[in-house]
């Protein structure tokens, strides 16, 4: 039984670290974005291209993708699309695109999908979720089976969806996009799974092999790719034509790594995660800023850090802790929050176990940051290198200790805000 009691050990050998006085600062980033308002006006423009007069036909049952990530104004791109198919004549329902997640299940992905305000009163359809596919070809390299959901195989079309991204595990041509989300998103846990047991090692050059497969076996119409920029706004929707996707998803992956946030800061001591989640990245937190990689053969980038410290999880991660093997320490609050039958399943998926192995847990986040600093080698324990920061996902306003100060004074992209000020813990020693 995994039991952190109140004042144990670990707390009372933590007792006699100092905590240093902390600063918050602003990192800059390109702000540009297209305003919420004008969301859905600017689908529209792209689905009003003359290229897409006759991709829909009166009467074609149309199927549109929807993910599990936290994607920016998910519920209005969705329904601009379903709208844009009604127009045409067209029958449209949506179904989850989200591989294993959602523990699994069909009533799973419908309610992450919920969540993010994509409801089939929202929406003005039906969103169509299950765990059945079908097996639509063969990869050519191997003879494996490809898999795609049962509805989607099953419809006149299908529409993707998604937001292009770097993937947290893999480098090449089509990370996270339009192709990632035909193969690991349409594809369920069953399709899903038959990808992922190659290994990441192989996940560039067999990503779009079996995509090319599901776009000759399926009446794939169009694509509708997102790029958000470091303050998880939308600032470029791209509406495409099949052929198109394949040709233009590099670059938009290029602009895409362009506009991510990241933490000016490197050689850090201690970096502290008040929350990951799955709507904050596949893995929790995402490594690209971090620096810490499940995959690190595959894939590098971010900053140079000695210890992580993860406090929280997401309330839209549906207790799902995924990620939570890449911090050194955590605390009883995520033990308690965590259902390992939510997280689970996405690790034996893509069959990467370290995102959800149990790090050493503290009883409060005051003896996890003070463990954090204990247990760094050869660093200035008295005035040590700590950034704490709210989520990967929003790494505008941050935290740095005193030490670092001098690097924000001298870097034109970091504002101080204020400061220094002393950690606030509650009387359960808790941040929040």
């Amino acid at each position: 039984m995994l039991n952190v009691t109140k004042g144990n050990l670990v707390s009372q050998l933590c007792n006699d670290v100092e905590l240093p006085e902390m600063i918050r600062v602003r990192q800059k980033f390109d702000p540009s974005h297209i305003e919420k308002d004008q969301i859905v006006a600017v689908v529209r423009k792209e689905l009003e291209q003359e290229k897409f007069d006759q991709v829909i036909r009166p009467g074609m049952r149309i199927a549109i993708t929807s993910g599990s990530r936290g994607v920016a104004n998910v519920a209005l791109i969705t329904k601009a699309i379903v709208d844009f198919v009604k127009e045409k004549g067209g029958e449209p329902f949506v179904f989850p695109a989200m591989g294993s997640h959602g523990g699994a299940t069909a009533e799973g992905q419908k309610e992450i999908l919920e969540s993010y305000g994509v409801s089939e009163s929202f929406l003005g359809c039906p969103i169509l979720s299950s765990m059945d596919t079908v097996q639509v070809g063969n990869r050519p390299s191997d003879g494996k089976p490809v898999f795609v959901d049962r509805y989607a195989a099953e419809a006149d079309g299908i529409i993707l969806c998604g937001r292009i991204k770097a993937h947290t595990a893999f480098r090449g041509p089509y990370e996270s996009g339009l192709l990632k989300m035909s193969v690991i998103g349409m594809g369920k846990q069953h399709g899903a799974e038959q990808v992922h047991e190659s290994g990441f090692d192989h996940m560039a050059k067999l990503l779009p092999e079996v995509s090319r497969v599901i776009f000759d076996h399926t009446n794939i119409l169009m694509g509708v790719g997102t790029i958000e920029n470091a303050f998880d706004q939308t600032c470029r929707i791209k509406a495409l034509l099949p052929d198109e996707i394949w040709e233009q998803e590099p670059e938009l992956l290029k602009e895409a790594k362009s506009r991510m946030g990241q933490i000016y800061f490197n050689d850090i001591d201690l970096l502290v995660v008040d929350r990951i989640g799955k709507d904050i990245s596949g893995d929790g937190m995402d490594p690209n800023v971090t620096g810490r990689f499940a995959c690190p053969r595959t894939a590098s980038g971010g900053i140079s850090t000695q210890r992580i410290v993860v406090l929280g999880l997401t309330k839209a991660t549906h207790h799902n802790a995924n990620g939570i093997g890449m911090a050194d320490i955590t605390t009883r609050r995520i033990l308690d929050e965590t259902n390992l039958d939510a997280t689970y399943p996405n690790a034996v998926t893509s069959t990467v176990l370290e995102v959800v192995k149990i790090p050493f847990i503290t009883e409060n986040d005051q003896t996890a940051i003070r463990l954090g600093i204990r247990t760094c080698n050869e660093i200035d324990k008295s005035n040590p290198r700590i950034v704490r920061i709210r989520d990967t996902m929003h790494v505008e306003e941050i935290e740095i200790s005193k030490a670092l100060l001098p690097e924000a004074e001298g870097n034109p992209n970091i504002e101080i805000l204020g400061g220094p000020y002393r950690w606030e813990f509650d009387e359960d020693g808790n941040l929040w």
